[in-house]
């Protein structure tokens, strides 16, 4: 955050005028320095500065200068005493007191480049602490990821970085994991409101219903935003999508009671990257495993049990045990299938599943 204008005040011995009284005026940031001697420099500012002046054209009622400088939001007034008035015009004490706009007097020996150096300074040093803090927090976010629990722990590493909660969203929207106080009823929401197909872009009606054809998000003909920005009272969400790819393999959302800082969103895409990653490297492990488990099933059918199960052995797998029941379902049941069965997909449109006799009817029902 830039330094703010009491900071400046302490460090350059600035002596307050007028405008200070109301709280919090001198806790604005001063975002840069600016001088001028125009009677409204406003067009050249763009809101944020300390802006510096020794009056040089200053004659008479100021209380329209200062309204100016109020309106394009400066976060205060330096005068500049010893150079063309000896002391601040009280016509200018006036206006900025009944304004409410910070008037600090610069003391003759107080050169205005020493102020514009040491904001200049203070925002370099920020700027640094800034990314110095991202790059932590990055490493932090890139040690959860190696933690057993993968992408769960970069969602609760996630939240406490930001200082607020954090929610990881499957394909279809489903919430996979939430740290406490996660919104994720408004997140799903939001990504429901903002599925959209290209004929519903040319327009501002609202969002069609999703139709019959595309149960998830990305797929078929519609497509999602890079991002969604959520803003309320006290409440600020970006959800964003995960995968390389053009169809979405999940969200994720992270929300607060505060806006995000520019470090704050670096930590944010950070952590985008990460999931990202990690859930790319769990497709490739999944295809992996779904080709064992196909060449296990061939060495069943030539009646190679022994090495059939010695396959599957190394990876943790296992078959049910006997006597088994074989079924066939099309291939778009693979993924509720698979939790429950042991699966193959041999001939890429069918999907062969084998339960023990016992929980034929169960699994059948998925």
């Amino acid at each position: 955050m830039p330094p703010s204008l009491r900071t400046v005040v302490r460090r350059v011995h600035l002596r307050p005028l007028a405008g200070t009284s109301r709280q919090g005026a001198l806790d604005a940031p001063v975002r840069w320095v600016a001088v001028s001697e125009l009677a409204d420099p406003t067009p050249f500012l763009e809101g944020g500065e300390l802006l510096l002046t020794t009056g040089m054209r200053m004659e008479g009622d100021q209380s329209g200068y200062v309204a100016r400088l109020v309106a394009r939001g400066v976060a205060g007034l330096g005068f500049g005493v010893g150079v063309s008035h000896e002391e601040t015009p009280p016509a200018l004490v006036e206006a900025a007191e009944a304004a409410g706009l910070p008037l600090l007097e610069v003391p003759r020996e107080t050169p205005f480049i020493a102020i514009g150096k040491l904001v200049s300074e203070l925002l370099a040093a920020e700027q640094y602490d800034e990314i110095t803090r991202a790059f932590a927090a990055q490493g932090r976010l890139t040690r959860a990821a190696l933690r057993p629990e993968g992408t769960h722990a970069v969602i609760d590493r996630l939240a406490k970085e930001v200082g607020g909660w954090a929610a990881l969203l499957g394909e279809s929207g489903e919430v996979l994991h939430a740290t406490p106080g996660a919104a994720t009823d408004k997140v799903t929401a939001a990504l429901a409101r903002h599925r959209i197909g290209p004929a519903d872009a040319q327009d501002e009606t609202p969002p069609r219903e999703p139709t019959a054809e595309v149960s998830r998000w990305g797929m078929g003909p519609e497509r999602m935003p890079a991002s969604l920005a959520l803003s309320g009272p006290g409440e600020h969400i970006v959800v964003q999508p995960l995968g390389g790819g053009a169809r979405p393999r999940g969200f994720f959302a992270v929300g607060a009671a505060h806006t995000f800082s520019p470090v704050t969103h670096t930590v944010i895409n950070a952590a985008g990257s990460l999931l990202t990653l990690a859930m790319e490297q769990g497709r490739t492990r999944l295809r992996a495993e779904r080709g064992i488990r196909t060449a296990v099933l061939e060495l069943l059918l030539a009646g190679e049990e022994g090495r059939a199960r010695a396959v599957l052995e190394p990876i943790g797998g296992r078959l049910p045990d006997d006597p088994v029941v074989v079924l066939a379902a099309d291939a778009a049941a693979l993924d509720a299938l698979e939790p429950r069965a042991f699966t193959a997909l041999p001939a890429g449109d069918v999907v062969f599943a084998l339960v023990g006799e016992g929980q034929v009817e169960a699994v059948a029902r998925e």
